[in-house]
């Protein structure tokens, strides 16, 4: 049986360690990036992502975020480069946000919290899938991107429009053609490190790629992600906010930056 696990005062993050004990482990996420203490590493290479917009499937709240799914058997949705070799597939992606504008993102910079951040998850297709690569130390690789409180994003508003037919824990409905590529900043500039899952299982299987630019996100948007539902229908409900973990102690890691 899973355990049961979220972000309230009685099985939020401080508690996870209780059912899943490596959440004490050697290489936890999220971090805080402290620029200073990353330096530039000239074999990074750019990241090479290729996305198609006809592998984007459905849209799901799942009760902890909301997420968007992607077909992974071939290779039309992609990255490769950066810190990583080989090809990874996109699998799915999500977000993390406040209940307020001071807070949501789960990486730091400096102390500095953003307003929410996007992860875009990939898994190493030398593994059969991605249930197998995930447990692995190089099987996942997420790319992050902050949002950061300013002009009405539009491509964001496409998948924000999707919102009332999901607002409840469990629900799903289709949700195709859309380029994720459109939620990436201009600039691709990243820090690196290799991490864990940021939710349960918390497992130590992700290459993490943080971008040091970030996407606007307006506070009319950001009111809309507080419209979702930790709650599934039926029950009393709870708005989705504060969907983080905090970062987690560095531990020796080394965290290297692509730029100057």
């Amino acid at each position: 049986m899973a355990h049961a696990w979220g972000y309230a005062a009685d099985n939020g993050p401080d508690k996870w360690a209780a059912n899943f004990p490596i959440a004490d482990g050697p290489r936890q996420s999220p971090i805080d990036i402290v620029p200073g203490n990353a330096p530039f590493d000239g074999g990074l290479k750019p990241l090479n992502l290729k996305y198609d917009p006809s592998t984007c499937l459905d849209i799901l709240n799942n009760g902890h975020s909301f997420q968007v799914t992607f077909v992974d058997d071939n290779d039309s949705s992609t990255l490769k480069d950066g810190p990583i070799s080989g090809t990874y597939r996109l699998k799915q992606f999500h977000f993390h946000w406040g209940a307020c504008d001071d807070k949501g993102s789960e990486h730091t910079v400096a102390g500095t919290k953003y307003p929410a951040e996007l992860h875009l998850v990939h898994w190493n297709t030398k593994y059969p899938s991605f249930g197998d690569a995930a447990s692995k130390p190089d099987g996942l690789a997420v790319v992050g991107v902050f949002l950061e409180i300013g002009a009405e994003n539009a491509s964001l508003q496409k998948v924000l429009d999707m919102f009332g037919a999901i607002k409840a824990k469990g629900k799903q409905t289709s949700f195709t053609g859309f380029d994720p590529a459109s939620l990436l900043p201009g600039c691709l500039d990243y820090w690196t490190y290799d991490g864990s899952l940021t939710t349960p299982p918390l497992l130590e299987s992700v290459t993490w790629i943080v971008c040091k630019q970030s996407i606007s996100v307006s506070p009319a948007q950001m009111a809309q992600f507080r419209s979702l539902l930790f709650s599934a229908e039926g029950e009393k409900e709870c708005c989705m906010m504060d969907n983080y973990r905090p970062p987690q102690p560095l531990k020796g890691r080394p965290v290297r930056s692509s730029f100057k």
